[in-house]
């Protein structure tokens, strides 16, 4: 018996979307677009429950250093070979939500943003051996994954 697609209720997850057997209504064009139209800030504006968050998870997956490309088998872009090759899994990639970005007041509110920002940045760590970073950089990048030094660490 083949099991059915579920409905994703409340899934925000590329990566969830695709590996567990959730319906996907395929947005991958999106990403050929963004990159024939390049924009220096690009504002996603969809009512609410809409999938803007989704399509930011879809993004993060295609260009993410490491991401598991086969998310995309099947799907649109992966019809774009050469596109895939020059840009798939090739940046890092830091995606913040400031639904977790809460307090009793402001204090609280801001330490937990600089959590958030401070546990996505530790992810690429790599980055300090770069060659690219200038030392200057490189400074700022240590004082941003010391999230300790500045506020309270609050763990997922």
């Amino acid at each position: 018996m083949a099991m059915t697609a579920r409905l994703p209720m409340g899934i925000e997850s590329f990566k969830e979307m695709r590996r567990q057997n959730f319906y996907y209504v395929d947005k991958t064009g999106l990403i050929k677009e963004f990159l024939e139209n390049f924009g220096k800030v690009n504002l996603f504006t969809r009512p609410r429950r809409f999938g803007k968050t989704l399509n930011m998870s879809m993004l993060k997956y295609f260009f993410e250093t490491g991401s598991d490309s086969t998310l995309f088998d099947g799907l649109e872009i992966s019809k774009q070979q050469e596109l895939c090759a020059e840009y798939m899994g090739k940046f890092p990639v830091i995606s913040i939500t400031l639904k977790g970005a809460t307090g009793e007041n402001f204090a609280d509110a801001k330490g937990m943003l600089r959590n958030i920002i401070g546990n996505e940045a530790m992810r690429f760590q790599f980055l300090l051996q770069s060659s690219r970073l200038t030392e200057m950089e490189r400074k700022r990048y240590e004082a941003l994954i010391n999230i300790e030094k500045r506020c309270k660490v609050v763990s997922e």
